[in-house]
């Protein structure tokens, strides 16, 4: 808890992150186009996702979250 209190008063360093995750192939039936496509890392501490680059070995902009619009407003009875 106090943790997060911190984290919303200053802000999360993102030092604590996790090996760099590459998702495996899609298959050609999947259509899912919210699918990660490269590689990218895991703060430990907040959650917030990376883009992480092999080639240079650096943490770079943080992944952006597609929005599903009318995903969930819409429900059909």
């Amino acid at each position: 808890m106090i943790i997060s209190l911190l984290n919303a008063m200053f802000g999360c360093s993102h030092k604590k992150t996790t090996f760099p995750i590459t998702p495996a192939r899609r298959t050609q039936m999947s259509t899912d186009s919210s699918a990660r496509r490269g590689t990218y890392v895991v703060c430990l501490d907040c959650g917030k996702e990376f883009d992480y680059s092999w080639r240079d070995m650096k943490i770079s902009a943080p992944v952006m979250k597609p929005a599903h619009a009318g995903s969930l407003t819409a429900v059909n009875h």
